[in-house]
């Protein structure tokens, strides 16, 4: 359920329910354990400040191409509005 409210407050440019979903997604809770969406949201949460290129926690535990293509995913979700950002990896039983 906490997801599900994230979710709804990043879309609609919030920075705290953009980090949150973040680290939902670094921690795997509510959502599979994805680390190129918790770099993707904390990296947006954190643009209108720092702007890109900010070292994250997550930076570590990532390959240099996973943290590429957050980014990238990330320039797109600002493009999109923070609507639909997420293309799931799994198929829902």
């Amino acid at each position: 359920m906490a997801v599900q409210w994230f979710r709804k407050a990043a879309e609609q440019g919030d920075a705290a329910g953009q980090n949150w979903l973040g680290l939902m997604y670094q921690e795997g809770r509510g959502v599979p354990q994805n680390y190129v969406y918790a770099h993707m949201w904390t990296n947006i949460a954190t643009s209108d400040i720092f702007g890109f290129g900010q070292w994250t926690i997550y930076d570590e535990e990532m390959t240099s191409s996973q943290i590429k293509e957050a980014k990238e995913l990330a320039r797109e979700c600002i493009r999109k509005q923070y609507k639909g950002c997420e293309v799931q990896h799994f198929v829902v039983l």
